[in-house]
C-alpha cells in the first residue's frame, strides 16, 4: 500500500451515505470490543482444552492490551502517510486473519501469538476510525457522530459476547472467533462500498522516514497534546480501577451465580444503546467540554455506589447498573469528540493513534492499582474494593478540573 501523492479536499457525503459510514464503523468497533471482550467468558474451556491455569489465560488478555497500546504508538508514526479509508480496510483485513488463527490455533502457544497480532491490528483500528470521524464530520456534529460509534460497546455487551459465550458452550470455544471472521468479512464488504477515499490529511509530499520519529517526539511535547492525553489517560484509569472487579465482586460478595451476571450487563448494555447517542447530541448542543463535565461528575455516584453495595437481588442490581453504565461509559462519548480538535488535521491520526496507545496504559494503570487494595477471605468474599471507588471518584473530580484546560487547535464550533 502506497501514500497517494496528492491529497485530495475531504469529501461531501449525501446524509444517507454519512449514516451507512458513521454505523459501518460503528460494526467495525464492535468486532473489535467483542474479540477483546469474550476471551474472559472463555477462560474455563480455554483451560480445560489446552490443559492451562488462570495466569495463562490472563497472560493471553494481557498480551492484547500490551500489543494494542504498542501498536498504537507505533502507528503514529505512519497513520497520517496513507489513505484513511486503505488504511482502515487493510488492518481490518489483518485483524480478520487475527481471528481466523485463533480459531485455528493447534495449541495454547499458537493462540497467544494470535492474541498478540490481534492486539497489534485491533489497537490501530480504534484510532482510524476516531481519525475518519474527524476528517469527515464537522467539529459541531462530532459529539453525535462519536455517540453512534460508541454503541459498538452496548452492542457488543448486550448481543456480541452472550452470543459467543452461548456458541463456545455449544460449539467448542473456537466458535466465537469463526463468527468474528464471518461478521468481519460482511463489514469489510461494506466498508469498502460506502466509505470515501480521505487523503485530505495528507500533504503534496509525504514525510520522509527521518522525520518520522523526530515528528512523533514534537507530537508528544506539545503542551496542548500533553494536556488533553492527560486527561484522556486519568479518565480511562479511573473507570478501569472499578470496571474489571464488579464480576467477581457480584459473585463473590453478592452470591450471585456466573449466569446471572450476564444478565447484569445485558441490562447496563441496553441502556447505553440509548444514552450513547444522547450524550452525543448533547455534546453537540452544549459544548463538549461542558457535557464531559456533568457527565464526569455525575458518574461518581455510581462508582460508589457500585463499589459500596449493599445486598441485593439480581433484579435491583439489573436496575441500577445501566445507570452505571450509563454514565460511566457515557463521559468518553464527549471525551473522544473533544479529542478529534485537538490537533491540526494533519496530524489527528497521528495523535489519536498516540492517545490510544496512552489509553491502554491508562487501563492497565487502573487495573494493577485496583488490583492492589483488593483481598480474598477464606470465604471467597472480596475486601478493599471501597478504596477503588474513592480513587475513581478523587480522579473523576480532577479530570471536571481538568477538561477547562484542554482546547483544541480551532474553536470548537467551526469545522476542522
Amino acid at each position: 500500500m502506497r501514500p497517494a501523492p496528492l491529497s485530495m479536499p475531504v469529501p461531501m457525503l449525501t446524509p444517507a451515505r454519512e449514516r451507512a459510514m458513521l454505523w459501518l464503523l460503528a460494526l467495525t468497533q464492535f468486532t473489535v470490543i467483542m474479540d477483546f471482550m469474550v476471551m474472559m467468558p472463555l477462560a474455563p474451556q480455554l483451560m480445560q482444552a489446552f490443559h492451562i491455569g488462570p495466569a495463562a489465560v490472563s497472560g493471553a488478555v494481557s498480551a492484547y492490551a500490551w500489543c494494542a497500546g504498542l501498536s498504537g504508538l507505533l502507528a503514529a508514526t505512519y497513520i497520517d502517510r496513507f489513505d484513511r479509508k486503505k488504511l482502515l480496510l487493510t488492518m481490518f483485513c489483518l485483524f480478520t486473519v487475527s481471528n481466523l488463527a485463533c480459531a485455528l490455533a493447534p495449541n495454547f502457544h499458537v493462540l497467544l501469538w494470535s492474541r498478540a497480532f490481534a492486539g497489534m491490528t485491533g489497537g490501530v483500528l480504534g484510532a482510524i476510525v476516531m481519525a475518519i470521524i474527524g476528517d469527515v464530520i464537522p467539529a459541531e456534529r462530532r459529539g453525535a457522530a462519536t455517540g453512534i460509534v460508541m454503541t459498538s460497546f452496548a452492542m457488543a455487551a448486550v448481543g456480541g459476547v452472550p452470543i459467543g459465550v452461548v456458541l463456545a458452550a455449544h460449539f467448542g470455544w473456537p466458535s466465537p472467533f469463526f463468527l468474528l471472521v464471518v461478521l468481519s468479512l460482511l463489514i469489510w464488504l461494506g466498508a469498502a462500498r460506502v466509505l470515501p477515499s480521505l487523503t485530505a490529511h495528507m500533504g503534496a509530499a509525504p514525510t520522509p522516514l527521518r522525520q518520522v520519529l523526530p515528528n512523533l517526539l514534537a507530537l508528544l511535547r506539545e503542551r496542548r497534546h500533553l494536556e488533553a492525553f492527560a486527561l484522556s489517560i486519568v479518565n480511562m484509569t479511573a473507570g478501569m480501577l472499578v470496571i474489571p472487579f464488579i464480576s467477581p465482586v457480584l459473585v463473590g460478595n453478592m452470591g450471585l451465580a456466573p449466569a446471572d451476571v450476564t444478565w447484569v450487563y445485558l441490562a447496563g448494555g441496553c441502556a447505553t444503546i440509548f444514552t450513547a447517542r444522547l450524550i452525543g447530541r448533547w455534546a453537540d448542543r452544549a459544548g463538549k467540554q461542558q457535557v464531559y463535565r456533568w457527565v464526569s461528575l455525575l458518574s461518581i455516584a455510581p462508582l460508589l455506589f457500585m463499589t459500596h453495595l449493599p445486598q441485593l437481588p439480581l433484579l435491583a442490581l439489573m436496575l441500577v447498573f445501566p445507570f452505571f453504565m450509563a454514565l460511566v461509559s457515557g463521559r468518553t462519548i464527549p471525551l473522544q469528540a473533544l479529542l478529534t480538535t485537538i490537533p491540526e488535521p494533519r496530524k489527528r491520526g497521528a495523535f489519536l493513534s498516540a492517545n490510544s496507545a496512552l489509553q491502554s496504559l491508562g487501563s492497565g494503570l487502573g487495573a494493577w492499582l485496583g488490583g492492589l487494595t483488593l483481598q480474598t477471605d477464606a470465604a471467597g468474599h472480596i475486601g478493599g474494593y471501597g478504596w477503588n471507588g474513592w480513587l475513581a471518584a478523587a480522579l473523576s473530580l480532577w479530570t471536571v478540573w481538568w477538561v477547562a484546560r484542554v482546547r483544541g487547535a480551532a474553536p470548537q464550533g467551526a469545522p476542522a
